[in-house]
């Protein structure tokens, strides 16, 4: 399990990352290419591992277009890469270097 280990800004970037890539992807209507990098994302230091599974069960049993789904795992990416930034401990928010936009949108959910 993901919490049985600290949370280190490696971690927190590499989720920054893949949810800036999926955007991208997203952006340029990439939606199968962008679903697979917002899913690392929400599954970097993941506690409960069922959690995308469950999400793409939901989504696969109704009838959502490739775009929606990509959508909903965006929501599902930065909703946890907020979590990881909020829950990395001093030392390692000394490291992290995260996304001014990111930021502030973060900031604005509170």
């Amino acid at each position: 399990m993901a919490e049985d280990k600290p949370l280190t800004a490696e971690e927190v970037h590499s989720a920054q990352e893949s949810l800036k890539k999926g955007i991208s992807f997203h952006e340029n209507k990439q939606f199968r290419e962008s679903i697979e990098e917002f899913k690392k994302a929400a599954m970097t230091h993941q506690s409960d591992s069922k959690h995308v599974e469950d999400l793409g069960a939901k989504l696969k049993s109704g009838s959502y277009k490739l775009q929606q789904e990509s959508i909903a795992y965006m929501g599902c990416a930065a909703v946890h890469l907020n979590k990881l930034i909020n829950g990395i401990d001093d030392a390692g928010r000394q490291e992290l270097n995260v996304d001014e936009s990111l930021m502030n949108a973060f900031k604005e959910w509170q």
